[in-house]
């Protein structure tokens, strides 16, 4: 049987902690990102809404339906701004 010798190469880089003004540049990155993920959420819905409204269904059924996607977006909307502001704090933490 043959024995086998790994050796491992260790690189040790020393990166230098984020300047205030390099946080700030990380923060208005992570808001222009939520803002993106915003304008698709409102592209879901606005695809969602045509596609209930050409599906040639009762009034109150695409009343409701329309209603369902307001509130899934809203809480979508939610959930982004609770990420982005937990990723600001986590970038402005020293």
């Amino acid at each position: 049987s043959t024995a086998q010798i790994s050796i491992a190469t260790v690189k040790i880089i020393n990166v230098p902690m984020l300047t205030e003004e390099r946080r700030k540049e990380l923060v208005k990155a992570a808001h222009k990102e939520g803002e993106h993920a915003k304008v698709s959420i409102r592209g879901a819905r606005q695809k969602a809404n045509e596609a209930i409204k050409g599906a040639k269904l009762p009034e109150d059924f695409t009343k409701d339906a329309t209603e369902q996607v307001d509130k899934l977006t809203g809480i979508y909307n939610k959930k982004v701004d609770v990420l982005i502001e937990a990723k600001e704090k986590d970038i402005m933490k020293v």
